[in-house]
């Protein structure tokens, strides 16, 4: 009993600390239905790692912000900039829902998405036309998140995960993104790498994409998450590619400070991750695998 109510409390100080809004429970229905992957797949297995989301979603958002096509339809249409923990919370419902959520709350919650996309339109400070229904631009978002997902789970979560697993999760990604519109996916870790560095010429790291990099550097966190935030915010950058982290007017972490990083979180999450094993979406979704109808 003392285990499980001190399961919960950690499980809701995650959601706190995160902006999560949904319970889990919303994943023990319905009975046996295995979603859009299932518990055999590569995916349900890295976005489980709880310190590889995050340390992989803020990776994506420094990388996404690095092209003005996708930064603009943020800029102009979002809440990003006066309530990033919402944002980031709504960001993380989505890829819940369609990693462990039941076929209807998968496509669901793609359906809503498409349907925010199609009014977020306008034009760049330059005056180029931009729309998040773009295909260019919502592949340019696939790579930057399955490649810093992936990255994060391999640094953080298993660093002996095969190169065939790998591969696997990029094949397996394609199913979200090319129901938002994205053509033309990666379905391997390779060629999801060269895709992402083809983007280069397109990049700016102009004030727009400073000022998401600031709010990112200052991310709201509680006393008692500081410590925790910080490590996390620091493995997002050691997580980038040189050459991102070059176009952002940053030296590569030291081997010894990136090991210290990992050391730390590793540490920390300890108890996160004996909480998740009964309390995360992931272990809701699987006991609605197990349930009987």
């Amino acid at each position: 009993m003392l285990n499980d109510s001190v399961r919960t409390l950690i499980a809701r100080r995650i959601r706190l600390m995160t902006g999560s809004t949904n319970p889990p429970t919303l994943f023990l229905e319905p009975a046996g239905d295995a979603g859009l992957f299932g518990p055999t797949s590569v995916t349900w297995l890295v976005h489980a790692h709880f310190v590889s989301m995050l340390v992989g979603g803020l990776s994506s958002l420094l990388i996404q912000a690095l092209h003005p096509g996708a930064l603009a339809g943020v800029w102009d249409h979002s809440s990003f900039r006066t309530n990033l923990k919402a944002r980031l919370g709504r960001t993380a419902y989505f890829i819940a829902a369609t990693t462990y959520g039941g076929t209807d709350m998968a496509h669901q919650a793609i359906i809503r998405v498409n349907q925010v996309h199609e009014h977020i339109k306008g034009l760049r400070p330059d005056g180029t036309p931009y729309s998040a229904r773009d295909p260019h631009l919502l592949k340019w978002v696939h790579l930057g998140e399955t490649i810093s997902f992936l990255n994060a789970y391999c640094t953080h979560g298993d660093s002996q995960l095969s190169q065939s697993a790998r591969d696997q999760y990029f094949l397996e990604m394609m199913t979200v993104s090319e129901r938002l519109g994205a053509t033309h996916l990666p379905n391997s870790q390779s060629t999801a790498l060269a895709m992402l560095k083809s983007y280069e010429p397109e990049l700016k790291f102009d004030h727009r994409a400073k000022e998401i990099v600031q709010l990112i550097d200052n991310f709201p966190a509680d006393l008692q998450d500081r410590i925790f935030v910080k490590l996390i915010i620091q493995a997002a950058y050691h997580a980038l590619p040189d050459w991102v982290l070059a176009i952002m007017q940053r030296a590569p972490a030291p081997l010894w400070q990136k090991k210290l990083t990992h050391r730390s979180l590793a540490l920390l999450s300890s108890p996160i991750d004996w909480a998740l094993q009964t309390e995360g979406v992931a272990a809701h979704a699987r006991r609605r695998m197990h349930s009987k109808n």
